[in-house]
């Protein structure tokens, strides 16, 4: 697993505008893109005693969350990540997932995992049997991503972000979401061992200030 540095600022509409030209100028979009951005939905795991959200909360120093994601509402490609991060570097490791295994873990059943040979989907299982961890929300949001060769750097602006509250049937494109109370715009900047200055000077927001801000914990606002 590498870890990379990563930093989240939240932004006003106004630097959302003023971001797009120029990091557009010295970055090349995503090739993932659709139109500039794709749509991302996400289903995220939890215990009963909320512990991912408690230590994002608290600021843990150590802590991992776990969630299924796909892109542009193409169910083809599902994808169980982990995220772990310590001390202020993150880290995800990916596993792609079978669509009957994604329907039944939405339903909170790890026994769908039984004989898979990925070592993240058994961990997921494990975890589901050890520590009660269940699916707890969907998350939905639109993210306009560029990408620069020299660090590995991404850059990403999120905003629309909706929470499903209690549905976890991410699967269903019937679900309802909604906006989830006083999200912000999210600029998140991640490298290597570099941060290129050309890309340090871009993403320099006045008034802006480095958060620890989790569109999970954001989702979770309802509970």
């Amino acid at each position: 697993m590498d870890f990379r540095y990563e930093w989240k600022h939240e932004i006003a509409y106004g630097d959302l505008l003023a971001l797009r030209p120029r990091l557009a100028a010295v970055m090349r979009r995503d090739s993932h893109a659709i139109d500039g951005r794709y749509e991302i939905r996400s289903l995220y795991f939890d215990n009963l005693q909320d512990k991912a959200l408690r230590e994002k909360i608290d600021g843990v120093n150590n802590r991992e969350k776990f969630r299924i994601r796909y892109y542009n509402g193409d169910t083809s490609l599902l994808l169980l990540e982990k995220k772990r991060k310590i001390n202020g570097l993150c880290a995800k490791e990916q596993a792609r997932l079978e669509e009957r295994r994604a329907r039944a873990l939405a339903l909170g059943d790890p026994q769908a995992l039984e004989g898979a040979q990925d070592p993240l989907v058994q961990e997921l299982r494990r975890k589901m049997l050890s520590q009660g961890l269940r699916p707890r929300t969907i998350v939905d949001y639109t993210r306009e991503p560029f990408v620069f060769g020299p660090g590995n750097v991404r850059v990403t602006l999120d905003y629309n972000i909706r929470t499903g509250l209690g549905c976890t049937d991410f699967l269903n494109p019937r679900c309802v979401t909604i906006p989830a109370r006083d999200a912000p715009i999210v600029l998140e900047v991640k490298w290597d061992s570099f941060l290129p200055s050309i890309v340090r000077d871009i993403v320099q927001i006045p008034q802006s200030h480095t958060a620890a801000f989790s569109k999970y914990a954001a989702c979770r606002v309802y509970d």
